[in-house]
């Protein structure tokens, strides 16, 4: 245990080193996410196009090794004292996370997206209105199923504030029609666990006609699992974000349509807003703190040109 301590120590040492070099010529700013996944490869795309713009900064992406709290608040401490002048967060857990947030944003600027932590000190908050997202991911459910279904969600983390919402939009926009949320089912952001999640659907609630998967890996997995099962097809499927295999069944009409956000706005804004507010320049930030970055309704209408559009912005 003491080697293993020792190490850390060192390793952290090693790290306030590397960024307290760069910090003598170049303020660092840091984004990260709450856990590791694809959907957030178009926002470190758009740290990337920042990065080229903000010659005098060094721009960073830091994953957290786990999609938990504790890891999260962890590396967040690191990069405050290895000299980080700025941090956006995705807060695994908004409310838990509170306290650690707070002591964040007593020591460097705190922006916060994907989920907000309000009471945290944060600056700002960049990225999507998430009720009005699940608005209009229960519009897509709505002329998909005019005459009702019986529906199960499926989410990473049900207490972070973007699920939440998400599902409360969901919920506002199916109100007084004959579609019901049967249960929501939680992975913690394991994937395994996502899709064994929809296993278990098959298995215990045979009545279930529809799935929602409400964070960016979940239609993915939904698909998967129904694929496997041969009930690809009869099952209505919708949700959140634009992985390449949401897409996919999007195109080929296995999903009705999905809502996706823009990380790479998040990104490219984040990094943009945070060095303009250490120059002492915060006109643009409106007075609740909420820079709200449109969503969009993919079908396959559009699924094609959308595709090619995030291509050209992931560099691909």
């Amino acid at each position: 245990m003491k080697n293993i301590i020792v190490a850390g120590a060192v390793a952290a040492l090693l790290a306030s080193t590397a960024i307290g070099a760069q910090a003598a010529d170049k303020k660092t700013l840091v984004f990260v996410p709450n856990g590791t996944s694809e959907f957030w490869k178009a926002a470190e795309a758009g740290v990337k196009k920042a990065q080229e713009e903000l010659p005098n900064y060094d721009l960073q992406f830091k994953y957290p090794e786990q999609s938990a709290a504790a890891v999260q608040e962890r590396l967040m401490d690191d990069l405050v004292s290895a000299g980080a002048a700025g941090i956006m967060v995705s807060a695994v857990d908004p409310k838990t996370e509170t306290d650690a947030l707070s002591r964040v944003a007593s020591h460097t600027l705190l922006l916060t997206t994907d989920s907000d932590a309000a009471k945290s000190g944060r600056v700002a908050y960049i990225g999507s209105s998430n009720v009005l997202a699940g608005k209009q991911v229960g519009e897509i459910l709505k002329k998909a199923r005019p005459d009702g279904a019986k529906c199960m969600a499926y989410v990473g983390l049900p207490g972070a504030d973007n699920a939440r919402e998400r599902m409360e939009g969901i919920k506002d926009a199916i109100a007084g029609t004959k579609i019901t949320i049967v249960d929501v089912r939680a992975d913690d952001i394991d994937q395994s666990r996502a899709k064994r999640n929809v296993e278990d659907t098959l298995t215990a609630n045979p009545d279930v006609d529809c799935m929602l998967g409400i964070y960016s890996y979940n239609i993915p997995q939904i698909y998967q699992a129904l694929k496997e099962a041969g009930a690809l097809g009869k099952i209505t499927v919708t949700g959140f974000d634009d992985d390449p295999i949401t897409l996919g069944g999007v195109k080929e009409g296995t999903v009705a349509g999905t809502v996706v956000q823009q990380p790479y706005e998040w990104g490219y804004q984040g990094m943009k807003a945070m060095a303009k507010i250490l120059e002492g320049d915060k006109s643009f930030i409106p007075g609740d703190g909420l820079m709200i970055v449109p969503t969009k309704t993919i079908t396959k209408d559009n699924v094609d040109d959308y595709a090619a559009q995030l291509k050209k912005l992931q560099g691909k």
